[in-house]
């Protein structure tokens, strides 16, 4: 054999060992009391799934959230925008095991980086406002796609204005 071959040999037993030797062992579950008896009844879940549109608010499916728009060049909040952002924090607090992912957007104008940087400030500035509502930092994530996913297409004042904004998706428990 040649070393080469070898080395191969040698890596594709390697990376088995690592991969199993990462693999969780299963555990025994016993559901016994103090006593050492069952115990007399398990609490119910409610297992009735909650599908939330991956779109988000930018979808319009998803009552009581609103996507928030932005001027050209700013990540300041206006009172209309404010007023969104006070009906989805009172989703939340109705909701209060989902959280949410704030995403942050920009128009298609300006460098990749500047709205990457640009749409995270848009998110940071909506989470912010949220928690200065009561909703809890821990449940809402931000992310900045920049000028990534556009939601109106065209190069009109039109199409721009609609992709500054910031979008707010439930995720999954």
């Amino acid at each position: 054999m040649t070393i080469f071959k070898t080395l191969v040999k040698f890596s594709s037993m390697g990376l088995m060992v690592l991969v199993l030797a990462g693999c969780p062992s299963k555990k025994v579950s016993t559901d016994t009391n103090a006593e050492g008896s069952a115990p007399a009844a398990s609490p119910q879940i409610d297992s009735t799934p909650m599908n939330f549109d991956s779109a988000g608010s930018d979808s319009g499916k998803i009552d009581g959230l609103e996507t928030v728009h932005f001027e050209y060049d700013k990540a300041a909040l206006k009172g209309e925008e404010k007023k969104k952002i006070e009906g989805n924090a009172a989703w939340m607090k109705s909701h209060a095991k989902i959280n949410v992912q704030i995403e942050g957007h920009c128009d298609a104008k300006g460098s990749i980086e500047y709205n990457l940087a640009l749409g995270e400030r848009r998110a940071k500035a909506a989470r912010e406002y949220m928690t200065s509502l009561g909703i809890e930092a821990s449940r809402l994530s931000i992310i900045s796609y920049g000028k990534e996913k556009p939601i109106s297409s065209g190069d009109s004042e039109s199409a721009y204005s609609k992709n500054r904004r910031a979008n707010f998706v439930p995720l999954a428990q």
